[in-house]
């Protein structure tokens, strides 16, 4: 039986580990990995004490540091199910490996938004990718599309500069809403296009693209992909654009699917909780970060909820050790 276990392994979930630990509760971080998304951003500069740190080298300095203190940690761990019996929380992996606590704090963060159009489960790994740290050097000299003119997407070509000949981002508004400096960075480069009021239609293979000397196929196994039809929002008209390979960055998903009725989620999916002690509707369980209902979605401020849902916890536990 552990006082508290952790599920997460990103900036609020490391964080609550480190506070837990401070307070000498028993705990336990159960974690599918600590890459996530902040481990694939290729460059964090807006992180304090660190003026320009890649994601991964933010996740192993917060992994060193949880690792000073006593904690139990299980990587490769996904939570499948979660309940309550009486004061007792019982978590249950995917490995069908179960676990008891007295209080839980779900830092579960967020996944990929997928597309959802026809063809984009056929290329994933072979043109189509939602990570440019990992698969941007594949497309040296290549015509990639980044779906998304957010923060993300605008990351997502950054990354591809050194390598892509040509990058295009469809947007689906008539303008972008990525930070300033990462416009100008890639309006510099002067090999990024902007498509405005877009809408991606399907994926289709090199064998029914239509014939051009812009897309040349990556370097997969298999069929890659050859373009991507697209309909303007505006004109209605549909488009056809050759292309190699594909960067999805629209957005992402509450990873919630383990929770059930123990929480309350808004409309977006994600976990209400109180902005001040990080609770949710069931005594004892908490959550932080980018599972939950908290307005903006950053590194610094995941790590904080994680502080303080640690420390709810904590204040939790001593109150019914008390009763």
């Amino acid at each position: 039986m552990y006082d508290l276990i952790i599920i997460g392994g990103g900036p609020a979930g490391i964080t609550a580990g480190i506070y837990a630990s401070r307070k000498k509760l028993k705990t336990l971080l159960l974690t599918k990995d600590f890459v996530g998304q902040w481990g694939n951003i290729s460059e964090v500069e807006n992180y304090p004490a660190f003026e320009k740190i890649s994601g991964m080298e933010l996740v192993k300095r917060f992994l060193n540091h949880l690792k000073n203190f006593e904690i139990e940690i299980k990587e490769g761990e996904e939570v499948k199910k979660i309940k309550k019996n009486n004061e007792v929380f019982e978590i249950e992996t995917k490995k069908d490996n179960k676990f008891q606590s007295r209080a839980v704090i779900v830092t579960s963060g967020r996944n990929p938004r997928p597309l959802g159009v026809p063809g984009e489960k056929d290329f994933i790994g072979r043109g189509i990718s939602y990570c440019t740290i990992c698969d941007a050097p594949f497309f040296k000299d290549k015509f990639a599309a980044v779906i998304g003119g957010g923060n993300a997407g605008f990351r997502a070509a950054l990354d591809l500069i050194p390598y892509a000949k040509r990058i295009y981002i469809l947007e689906a508004s008539p303008k972008v809403r990525a930070d300033e400096i990462y416009q100008e960075r890639a309006s510099q480069a002067g090999k990024v296009e902007i498509i405005f009021n877009t809408k991606v239609l399907e994926i289709k293979g090199k064998d029914k693209a239509p014939k051009s000397p812009l897309a040349t196929g990556v370097p997969a196994e298999g069929l890659g992909i050859g373009s991507i039809v697209y309909q303007n929002l505006i004109s209605q008209e549909k488009k056809e654009l050759p292309i190699d390979g594909v960067f999805v960055e629209i957005g992402s998903i509450p990873a919630t699917s383990f929770l059930n009725t123990l929480v309350d989620f808004n409309e977006m999916g994600e976990v209400k909780i109180d902005s001040k002690t990080c609770t949710t509707k069931t005594p004892g369980l908490f959550a932080a970060g980018d599972v939950t209902d908290i307005e903006y979605k950053q590194i610094i401020i995941a790590a904080s909820e994680g502080a303080k849902a640690a420390l709810s916890a904590y204040n939790y536990l001593q109150t019914n050790e008390q009763n």
